[in-house]
This record gives structure tokens, sequence and C-alpha cells, in this order.
């Protein structure tokens, strides 16, 4: 039988699109996609979030959640929140989307390394139990991600029915 670990929270600074007190964990029950990405990153601005505005439009929120992960390991002096919050309004990003903290004596910002993500664009899959269920470095093609979110929202109603969501409380892997 496969194991899969806890996803580690998100260590976001600031949240845009959503209150700012906003945690990873309260979203079990759901399937989560996070899409790690750089304002200046061409694949991120020409595939990732495109196709994380795909996603997002294309499912119901109460089953699958997209969020984006601004994760700043370069360049960091344009790359500011207010350099962010045009960036989501000018490409109509209305999906959450948190600003990575930074780790001090580190140009990694603290979610990348927990993660150990090599660069952007990374795609998470969390299932709905809160699990790590995939981790991708550079483009997934649309019919792969929705291959992989088909079999996670297959597996939500025998999740949901034998393990009662609890906003917020740590799952036994």
């Amino acid at each position: 039988m496969l194991t899969f670990t806890v996803a580690p929270e998100l260590r976001v600074d600031q949240w845009f699109n959503e209150k700012p007190s906003f945690r990873l964990s309260s979203l079990r029950g759901r399937v989560v996609v996070v899409f790690a990405f750089q304002m200046l990153c061409p694949g991120c601005v020409q595939h990732s979030i495109p196709q994380a505005k795909q996603v997002h439009a294309a499912f119901d929120p109460s089953e699958v959640v997209v969020l984006g992960l601004h994760t700043v390991f370069e360049h960091h002096d344009v790359m500011t929140p207010h350099a962010l919050a045009a960036f989501i309004h000018e490409n109509r990003i209305t999906f959450p989307v948190g600003v990575d903290s930074p780790q001090p004596g580190s140009s990694i910002p603290r979610t990348m390394a927990e993660y150990a993500m090599r660069g952007t664009p990374t795609l998470l899959l969390i299932d709905a139990l809160g699990r790590l269920r995939m981790q991708h470095l550079g483009q997934l093609s649309d019919l792969t991600l929705g291959a992989q979110l088909a079999k996670l929202l297959q597996e939500l109603p025998a999740e949901r029915a034998s393990a009662p969501f609890v906003a917020d409380s740590p799952r036994a892997t």
C-alpha cells in the first residue's frame, strides 16, 4: 500500500484574493492544486498561470481549490508584493495567491525550501486528506493534469464518507 506524507503548510506572508489568516489545512476535504510561480518566469506566465485559471474555472470549488504561490528566488527587488498586486489585476487572477515568506540569510523562500522545489513553475497536487500526491517542476500537460485530478476526485466520496472533515486538525498518513 502506498503512503503519502501530509503536505506542509504554506508559509505565506500575504494573501491576495483571500483573508490574511487563510491556511492550507482549512481545505481538507477538497483537492488542492498549488501553482508555484514567479512573475518573471516565462513558463509560468505562458503556461502555468493560464492553466491555473482554466482549472479554477472548470471545477467546483467545493471539490477542487486552486492556489497560486508567488515564490521568489531571484530578482527579489522587482518582484515585490506591490508588483504582484498589479500582475494579479492585469492577468485577471481571481483565485487566492500567496506570497512565499522569505528565509533570513537565504534567497530561497520558506515554502519553496520546505517542499524542496527546484524552480518554477512547480505544481503541487494535494488530496482531500491533505497529503501531497504530486510535485512537478516545469510544464505539465493539460491532459496529464486532468487525469491526475480525475483520479483524486474519484477518491473524494470514499474519503469524505470514511474520514469526516475537521478544519485545521492534523491527519495521520
